[in-house]
């Protein structure tokens, strides 16, 4: 799969939106409540598939910049790609933010739960 300029700078500036978005709400994006603003973008590889890398950069970015354990680095970082990356294969619309609500429910749930 050739990947354009286009795709990689639309990659970047949504890895860029996430990271941003959940360190500027850190108050409400990190912790054993955690509310993201920034997961309303986990339903853009349903439209576009050069969000699964974006998103997924753009957490593990979040994770680790925001001080997270290694543990939520890791499983908050793929509980985000394995959404998206589901996310990218629905067929219908709406069901497009069911991977991300099950994934981080079920992944960073039990992280969140085990850590605490």
């Amino acid at each position: 799969m050739k990947i354009t300029v286009k795709q990689l700078v639309r990659g970047a500036f949504i890895a860029a939106l996430y990271a941003a978005l959940t360190i500027f709400l850190a108050p409400i994006s990190y912790g054993s409540i955690q509310f993201r603003l920034s997961e309303v973008l986990t339903v853009l590889p349903f439209i576009m598939p050069e969000a699964v890398p974006g998103l997924t950069i753009g957490c593990l970015l979040a994770n680790w910049l925001g001080g997270s354990t290694i543990f939520d680095i890791i499983f908050g970082t793929l509980a985000t790609f394995v959404a998206a990356l589901i996310t990218s294969k629905t067929k219908k619309m709406w069901l497009a933010p069911l991977p991300a609500v099950i994934s981080n429910g079920v992944i960073v749930g039990l992280v969140v739960t085990l850590m605490t």
